[in-house]
């Protein structure tokens, strides 16, 4: 008997949702690159590899596939499955708030809490911000860039702002090149190859962005297969996963203007950071998945000083002094 392959049995966007999901969970695959569920990652695939929404499922369940969108997401869903390749990689798309970008094996999949903080209340809110103003901002860094995919959403949040991107890895810068003149930002984002701020010499900047290297030896050696497509350069950082945190910390001033600021991620790893760095200080922020895995630091905290503003205040005793010198004396 001839066996009847999905695309031919499988007609609407539902019969394939249902069938992804039941494949993800009987081949027990690991989410985590955009979603965190088999269902969310069926709807990614299905949705994008239809070139649809993907924030808009219900107007299309019911909607009946062409042959050859059919046999599309028969052969997608099969190569999840049997690859165990994150979905973003088979579809060379990933999105962050809703920002899409060219992604491929060359980088990590972008998911960057940061993403999501530069877009809240943190950045421009009216109660409680870490920046009033977003337009005062006009130098901005995005160290460890990656697709460069936190340099673009920044350019969109802080509309003033001149972005560098460094990235030790060239074959991310290349990916980071494709999504920079995807999003027609070339005249706005510098993109540097190097490690860390060394391509940068003595740059200073508004505010400083990194998603660094955070997973730790032990954490390395149990990655599910999915994790293990990505470069290992773009996951691994030391022991404890925080060398490359401590390197940052420990040279960023060096790197920030009187006024600005760091936002760090770090993943799990705040115990250890607050406890060898106990004068700095760190102010934590959640997002809706995360607890405590991303610090904002001021460059005042660092140990930045306005230079202008001393010497200001210097010129300003001088000419107290003066009118003291000048004053009468009492009679």
């Amino acid at each position: 008997m001839t066996e009847i392959s999905p695309a031919e049995q499988l007609l609407t966007v539902r019969d394939f949702l249902r069938y992804a999901i039941s494949r993800f969970n009987q081949a027990g695959l690991a989410f985590g690159h955009g979603a965190s569920t088999a269902f969310d990652d069926a709807a990614y695939l299905v949705l994008e590899g239809l070139k649809l929404p993907i924030d808009t499922l219900e107007p299309f369940l019911d909607a009946r596939l062409l042959p050859a969108e059919r046999q599309r997401l028969a052969d997608l869903i099969e190569a999840r499955v049997t690859t165990r390749k994150p979905t973003p990689y088979l579809l060379n798309r990933a999105y962050i708030q809703g920002v899409p970008f060219f992604v491929d094996e060359r980088v990590i999949v972008p998911r960057s809490f940061i993403g999501e903080l530069i877009h809240s209340e943190f950045f421009g809110g009216e109660e409680f911000t870490l920046i009033d103003d977003l337009s005062s901002v006009e130098t901005v860094l995005d160290l460890c860039t990656g697709s460069a995919s936190l340099a673009i959403l920044a350019a969109g949040v802080f509309e003033n702002a001149e972005i560098d991107a460094v990235d030790l890895s060239p074959d991310a810068l290349d990916v980071a090149r494709i999504n920079v003149a995807e999003h027609n930002l070339a005249n706005r984002i510098e993109l540097y190859e190097g490690d860390l701020f060394a391509p940068l010499g003595g740059k200073r900047y508004d505010l400083i962005l990194t998603n660094p290297p955070y997973v730790d030896e032990i954490a390395m050696e149990e990655l599910p297969e999915e994790y293990r497509h990505e470069p290992e350069m773009a996951l691994a950082s030391g022991l404890d996963g925080l060398d490359i945190v401590r390197r940052i910390l420990d040279t960023v001033a060096d790197h920030l203007n009187p006024g600005g600021g760091l936002l760090c991620e770090i993943g799990a790893g705040r115990e250890i950071i607050e406890a060898e760095y106990p004068a700095l200080d760190f102010f934590w922020l959640d997002t809706e998945e995360s607890i405590g895995e991303v610090f904002w630091l001021t460059a005042e905290s660092l140990g930045v000083v306005d230079t202008d503003a001393e010497e200001q205040d210097l010129d300003d005793l001088e000419s107290l002094d003066q009118l003291d010198g000048d004053a009468p004396e009492d009679v």
